[in-house]
């Protein structure tokens, strides 16, 4: 059964609660940035989904149906885990393909490096919080907006693939950063393809939980891969090899289809509309 059939949200309400996520999440920031950088980032990534679990309640929808949410088999678990280590290696790739191509503008590298650098843990309760901040907040928080709400509504609108490809879209716009006082669209390609594997996955799968834990995957081994990265000076990073980029690249997105075709096809929980609610 096609998600196509399944909408927890008109689709017209789906700009709305990721316009109202987004702005959120930017006026939350500098009001938790004394909290601390790992606080911080927990809140902001909740302030990004509460619009779309709000616009949920106020439409009746309840999170578990509206959501697609189920347990999940230690199997479907293992299999998310490699689905998500799999877009790790294919968006490696890319960014070095792209790094290639076109290298990053003057602040990025230093602006991620003072980052890794506050989350570095000092302790074990530490990288557990550091790994709450980096990994699961975005992975729960972000595929509660983009793959749990907006590509349900979108697919039943324009589709399954036009959906995966706007919500991915949609999920790029939150990685356009601020670097040097302009903004920056160098992460905007990963986030799109990461986007769109991810999409796939919600769409196989029928329900959030594998996008979420492929997420937090990926996630958890970025932030565990940095430690073991050489330091970068300036704002050069070291000379990319796009023969490299294009194995990784290759490598890791037939590791995600492989995964993906693993799966066996599930239907989608059925969301309840504000109709079936006063039945």
């Amino acid at each position: 059964m096609s998600l196509e059939r399944s909408a927890p949200l008109p689709v017209a309400l789906v700009p709305v609660v990721v316009l109202l996520g987004v702005l959120a999440m930017g006026a939350v920031l500098p009001v938790v940035a004394p909290l601390g950088v790992r606080p911080g980032l927990i809140l902001a990534e909740l302030a990004l989904c509460a619009p779309a679990l709000l616009a949920l309640a106020l439409w009746r929808v309840s999170p578990r149906d509206g959501l697609g949410l189920r347990a999940l088999p230690l199997r479907e678990l293992g299999l998310a885990a490699v689905a998500g280590a799999a877009l790790w290696l294919a968006s490696l790739g890319l960014m070095e393909v792209q790094a290639w191509l076109r290298p990053p503008p003057p602040g990025f590298i230093e602006l991620f490096q003072r980052l890794h650098e506050m989350l570095r843990p000092k302790d074990a309760a530490d990288a557990l919080l550091s790994l709450v901040a980096i990994a699961l907040a975005p992975a729960v928080c972000e595929e509660i907006l983009f793959r749990g709400v907006a590509l349900p509504s979108l697919a039943r609108a324009i589709g399954p693939a036009l959906g995966v490809a706007t919500s991915a879209f949609l999920f790029g716009f939150i990685h356009v950063d601020a670097v040097g006082g302009a903004l920056s669209f160098y992460r905007v390609p990963f986030a799109l393809s990461v986007g769109i594997g991810l999409g796939l996955l919600r769409l196989r799968a029928g329900g959030l939980g594998l996008a979420i834990a492929a997420h937090a995957t990926l996630n958890a081994i970025t932030f565990a891969a940095v430690p073991f990265t050489e330091p970068i000076t300036g704002n050069t990073l070291p000379e990319s090899d796009p023969r490299v980029g294009a194995a990784l690249l290759i490598v890791g997105a037939t590791l995600f289809a492989l995964a993906l075709r693993s799966l066996s096809p599930q239907a989608p929980i059925p969301s309840r509309t504000r109709a079936d609610s006063r039945e």
